[in-house]
């Protein structure tokens, strides 16, 4: 049944719990095929309380598995201090999976990227000197093993072979994109057997990248022909799974929304990947949640891509536990993928050219024996009707819109002696009270061909239903059938057995929802949205201007639509805010010679403070230079704010000062998350380098050579990736030090001597780098290997050891004094307001969320919980108000940096809130 997987060292790592099998079709749980529809859901991206909603929301739309990651930084915030109670009890997590029926993908890494801040590290591992993160380093692996001992144990305690329902467990996460196997082996193989060791006996898997003993999954959107041909190659005998079907994508401040994967496309997606034969897909993410407190990540590719707090990520389920448009997609290729598993399970590729279609049109088939699965895809333009002719000269029509592809059912067995072909989706195929039951749908308007092939005389009852013709005597019927807006029912019987079909439209089946109760399916169609409540009933929310709904199953009520889909819900006003201003002054922190980072101060996020005074030349203006600093930062020179930091790893701040006299400049860093994903984790936060008080900046990205070529790196260039280019740039006699910061290339070198970037690729193009000891006075050549353009910053910063400012205090912020504020701006304040928990009415299910028009950067807190920071350049707007945090009264704080007025935020509830919903029993 399954692939002994063994190591070279002579050990065999086959798991050792029977309930989990697979062979190089698909895993076997509890002796049954199962395609693993998973859906990645963090519990700690969302209040304990919704963890029940969020994952009934996932079961309703077809999926019989949770992934999840295990977050290392919020089980262990502080060295030695464990937390796994309240929102972080992640073992009550696994036990909510298994009371309703889902099986678990247990992914504790220790990285887990998941834009999260360090990629699940704890912020004080930065203060191990000399550790190497992601790496076989004996001081990294020491506190690696410590969080295992914590966390492996919950997990094995939820395996299915002890009473719960967790069937895999991951291996550390992504290592492919940092090493090959070969590199890794040390690495993964220790991880490998500190999970062993500590009682794991389901599969091993890892992603993207491999270690012996494991079977390894594949992470993509697209191109899932080049992913799956390459696991076949590595492991031909495993079963095939997209680890990370990526749903949506990430969005950070100053973006455009990352709404780029449509509904459409993530259909045509998912059914690519079935097409290819992979037998499990997790959506990475079904559910986003949200980057509270100070957890969004940063990320590669330019110096400031900082996570949003919202990590909605456009997946299926929204940040606000709504269904969406994207959710009714997956819905709908959930319930197909059930109505076909087990002939989908059991295929191979099969020979296309068995199919005659016009140009315009190709298919790919799985087959098993005489079953099929056509994929038919269109590069049309418009949608359009065509006609598809297959094996036995039997031609099926099919419509299909634009780029789309569509999957066609070709003799799928529905029991011994009875056969299916179907030219659109299948949404049910099981037994509903006693009668065979398939919903088929498509878009309004559209027609199905549904041919039905039996052994036993077919009795068709006539109900107005148009149907082509009864073949074969009657051992064969073809319906052709109409989608309207109105369900049809057509009724059959196929020997003595009820069979009943139901033709429905695209809007009824996003309104359809597949209850699995006690073992047997039931169906709800014509509600907007579901949810199963923790005593067992159903609650429904109606949808205006729909026709009755539909009850198939075990129900204890007739459906009935005899009250107003809306209520109007007005939220909680904010008034009479009351502000406080800080007073700007470190004079109280910690004093260092040189600026000290977040985690040196024992500070995971928050603000920082840092303060010092330097003595101006005889000049008004001087260049700031700050040789490192990771974060966005406000510049105040003698109380007075002069520049906002954006483009960090390293900066240049044009000063006002006064000439020769003492002037304070002051630093106010936000830490704006740390990478959550890179070659080189651990990048120290806040101003972590000396700052200078008279430099010089300079832009590197024009007047640059190739042959006899100038190219500007800020303009697209025609040019193969990995040319040598060069330019130079002079230096002037006054100045010894010297930070290149922005899109460098990996292949480096300043007059002919090569810099060596350890961990550098070039996908990064970001870097900040010391090259003091490479440069010379007057002219100097830099040459790089050219990697693409157009890019958004390489610049050289200029400053004199003469020059440094030393003598600093470093103050948290929050613990600054607040004195009167006077409604000034320029300046950060707090800003504060009571608001009295809204009365619902009990047919409501409400999502409150804040709108922060009119504000500038900062952070929000709701009853002492960090919401996380807010940045008003988009392309987040609203920010998610968690109801459970709620208490009679409430308290929201604001921390503005710039001072801006809180005239105009407000409370929102979400467009769904107003929906009625209705008991179903």
């Amino acid at each position: 049944m399954q692939e002994t997987l063994s190591s070279t060292d002579g050990k065999v790592y086959a798991h050792t719990n029977l309930a989990v099998q697979y062979d190089k079709f698909s895993y076997n749980i509890n002796g049954q095929q199962i395609f693993l529809n998973s859906a990645a859901i963090h519990y700690f991206r969302m209040p304990k309380e919704e963890w029940r909603e969020v994952l009934v929301k996932a079961k309703l739309a077809g999926m019989n598995c949770v992934d999840t990651y295990f977050a290392w930084n919020v089980h262990e915030p502080e060295e030695g201090q464990w937390s796994f109670e309240g929102d972080n009890d992640c073992g009550a997590f696994l036990d909510l999976c298994h009371e309703l029926g889902l099986w678990v993908i247990a992914r504790p890494g220790p990285f887990i990227c998941a834009e999260w801040d360090f990629g699940g590290f704890p912020y004080w591992l930065n203060n191990k000197g000399g550790i190497k993160f992601r790496s076989y380093d004996e001081q990294y692996l020491t506190y690696v093993d410590r969080y295992m001992d914590q966390i492996i144990p919950i997990i094995c305690k939820r395996e299915i072979g002890a009473g719960g329902s967790v069937i895999l467990v991951q291996v550390e996460n992504e290592y492919g994109y940092l090493a090959d196997d070969e590199t890794a082996r040390d690495y993964m193989h220790h991880l490998r057997d500190v999970m062993l060791e500590r009682g794991v006996t389901v599969p091993l898997i890892t992603c993207v990248g491999g270690a012996e003993g494991t079977i390894e999954g594949a992470n993509f959107w697209s191109g899932a022909d080049h992913h799956y041909g390459n696991l076949v190659k590595k492991q031909p005998h495993t079963p095939k799974i997209v680890t990370e079907f990526w749903t949506g994508w990430f969005e950070h401040w100053g973006a455009s929304s990352a709404t780029q994967k449509t509904p459409a496309l993530y259909e045509k997606r998912m059914l690519e990947t079935l097409q290819t034969g992979f037998s499990g897909i997790s959506h990475y993410m079904f559910y986003g949640g949200t980057n509270f407190g100070g957890y969004g990540g940063r990320t590669v590719g330019a110096s400031d891509i900082f996570m949003v707090t919202s990590y909605d990520y456009d997946a299926p389920l929204s940040e606000f536990n709504r269904v969406t448009d994207k959710y009714n997609t997956a819905k709908r290729m959930s319930y197909f993928v059930t109505a076909v598993e087990r002939m989908l399970l059991n295929t191979v590729e099969g020979d296309s050219a068995l199919a005659a279609l016009p140009q315009g049109f190709k298919a790919r088939v799985r087959e098993n024996g005489n079953e099929r699965i056509w994929f038919v895809e269109s590069s049309k333009d418009e949608r359009e009707t065509t006609s598809m002719t297959i094996q036995g000269g039997r031609t099926i029509p099919v419509t299909i819109n634009a780029g789309a592809i569509l999957p066609v059912i070709d003799r799928l067995q529905l029991e011994p002696g009875v056969q299916l072909t179907c030219n659109t989706y299948l949404l049910a195929n099981e037994q509903i009270d006693g009668i065979h039951t398939l919903i088929v749908s498509a878009d309004n308007g559209q027609r199905s061909y549904i041919e039905i092939e039996s052994e036993q005389p077919v009795l068709v009852e006539y109900d107005g239903v148009r149907r082509q013709q009864l073949l074969n005597g009657d051992k064969k019927v073809i319906f052709d059938l109409c989608h309207f807006q109105e369900a049809q029912i057509v009724t059959l019987t196929i020997g003595n057995k009820p069979y009943q079909i139901i033709a429905i439209n695209k809007e009824t089946a996003d309104r359809s929802w597949r209850i699995i109760d006690k073992n047997s399916a039931k169906w709800a169609i014509g509600y907007a949205d579901f949810d199963l409540l923790a005593d067992g009933t159903f609650k429904a929310a109606l949808q205006d201007g729909v026709e009755q709904p539909i009850l198939l199953g075990d129900w204890n009520m007739e459906p009935s639509h005899q009250v107003a889909p809306y209520v109007y819900l007005e939220a909680p006003s904010l008034e009479e805010w009351s502000s406080e201003t800080c007073e700007l002054s470190a004079a109280q922190g910690e004093e260092a010679a040189q600026p000290k980072a977040f985690s040196e101060l024992g500070q995971p996020y928050g603000h920082l403070l840092y303060e010092s005074d330097f003595v101006a030349g005889d000049q008004t203006e001087a260049t700031l230079i700050i040789s490192r600093l990771e974060d966005t930062a406000r510049v105040y020179v003698n109380g007075t704010e002069q520049a906002l930091v954006e483009k960090v790893g390293a900066a240049a701040v044009k000063l006002q000062v006064k000439p020769n006299s003492s002037n304070r400049v002051q630093i106010l860093v936000q830490n704006m998350g740390r990478l959550n994903f890179s070659p080189n984790l651990g990048e120290v936060k806040g101003v972590a380098g000396a700052v200078f008080a008279d430099g010089q900046s300079y832009d590197l990205l024009p007047n640059w050579k190739h042959e006899e070529t100038t190219l500007e790196l800020n303009e697209v260039n025609e040019l193969a990736s990995g040319t040598i280019i060069r330019r130079t740039f002079t230096m002037d006699g006054d100045y010894d030090r010297a930070v290149l910061v922005g899109a460098v290339s990996g292949k480096l070198s300043i007059n002919g001597r090569e810099i060596i970037i350890e961990g550098y690729q070039d996908w990064f193009l970001h870097h900040t780098l010391d090259i003091s000891d490479y440069i010379q006075d007057g002219v100097n050549e830099i040459a790089m290997a050219y990697v693409k353009s157009p890019l958004q910053r390489l610049e050289l910063l200029v400053s004199s050891s003469e020059k440094e400012i030393n003598n600093w205090r470093i103050a948290d912020v929050e613990k600054l004094k607040r004195v009167a504020y006077g409604g000034e701006t320029g300046i950060p304040v707090w800003h504060t307001v009571q608001f009295a928990k809204p009365s619902l009415p009990e047919e409501v299910n409400a999502k409150l969320k804040l709108r922060l028009t009119g504000m500038s950067k900062g952070t929000v807190w709701l009853n002492g919980y960090n919401l996380g920071r807010y940045w008003q350049v988009g392309p987040q707007e609203d920010y998610k108000i968690p109801m459970a945090w709620l208490k009679d009264r409430n308290e929201l704080v604001l921390f503005d940096e710039s001072g801006a007025s809180p005239s105009k935020v407000r409370l929102l509830y979400d467009k769904q809130s107003n929906k009625r919903w209705i008991s179903l029993q």
